[in-house]
């Protein structure tokens, strides 16, 4: 009898473990929310990250956030032939982190200022890329849900302080035209424009630098807009609601998804989306910016097709 209740207790206490220690859902691992963020403001190894306006964040921010931008993690060429929001080399990027005051081990939490979702999500996508990804958060909701909430904001910005890193392990989640044109097609892969219907569409044209892209999507691609990731309430959608919205879009259970939208920004909070779900990301940093220089690469244009 003994015996008998020993090992009951002990199989009760290995159950209890189990259910304390069982593995955060993908979701669980990438999103935070408002009480949890203001429980934690203090932790010492704490890196919040503001992603909007700098007016903005001048008259307000979620206190000891400090401000970032796109060109702070990332490089330009605005030449007739160079590409906007492209990753730094790895040793760039690191010194880059460094200098928002991100280490090893830091808890790197990114939101957004008002509606700057996608912004914040490119943010995330880089700490990915640099193998920081499981160390990286965005708050559900963003400034908006924080200030919802009651919390207190803050006009200080906090002291400058450098990180330390180590090399990063680069995560090979970046893809190059070539690469994504020897994808098209090929089971298991599920290529999505994060594009707003109307470029995918084609009834919009985008471009930069006064050249226009080529119109319609890349041959084969579904869309799943990136203003529907968020509700009107800037939240988060339902894992039901981004299931159904990659279904659309024509992922399958088990895909990998191959995203792209016009320069590399918008289709990260797609990115985002499927990672919450538990699907295998790639990116094609380039875009349909620079698919476009492809000429013989192919597009599909529904609304030239509905015209004939």
């Amino acid at each position: 009898m003994h015996i008998r209740h020993s090992l009951t207790a002990a199989l009760a206490a290995f159950l209890l473990l189990a259910a304390s220690g069982a593995a955060a859902s993908p979701r669980q691992s990438l999103v935070v929310t408002t009480p949890w963020l203001r429980a934690h403001l203090g932790d010492p190894d704490l890196v919040l990250l503001h992603v909007g306006d700098k007016d903005e964040y001048e008259a307000a921010h979620i206190p000891g956030a400090r401000l970032v931008s796109q060109r702070d993690l990332s490089v330009t060429d605005m030449s007739a032939t160079g590409l906007i929001l492209e990753m730094p080399p790895a040793e760039d990027l690191r010194k880059r982190l460094e200098s928002l005051g991100i280490s090893n081990t830091s808890r790197v939490v990114v939101y957004y200022g008002k509606d700057w979702v996608s912004p914040a999500t490119r943010i995330i996508f880089t700490l990915d890329y640099a193998g920081l990804g499981d160390r990286a958060v965005l708050l559900d909701g963003g400034m908006g849900a924080w200030v919802r909430d009651g919390n207190a904001v803050s006009a200080k910005t906090p002291p400058a302080r450098t990180g330390k890193l180590a090399a990063l392990k680069i995560k090979p989640i970046i893809l190059h035209a070539d690469d994504v044109r020897a994808r098209i097609g090929k089971p298991g892969i599920a290529l999505v424009d994060g594009r707003a219907a109307v470029f995918y569409d084609g009834i919009d044209t985008g471009g930069m630098h006064d050249q226009p892209d080529r119109t319609g999507h890349i041959h084969g691609a579904g869309n799943f807009p990136f203003t529907e990731v968020t509700d009107d309430a800037m939240m988060l959608r339902s894992e039901a609601e981004l299931a159904a919205l990659l279904k659309k879009a024509g992922v399958k259970k088990g895909d990998t998804i191959l995203l792209y939208c016009h320069i590399g920004q918008q289709a990260t909070a797609v990115m985002f989306a499927a990672r919450t779900l538990g699907y295998p990301v790639l990116f094609y940093d380039g875009s349909m910016q620079d698919w476009s220089r492809h000429a013989g690469y192919p597009v599909d244009n529904p609304a030239a097709k509905g015209a004939r």
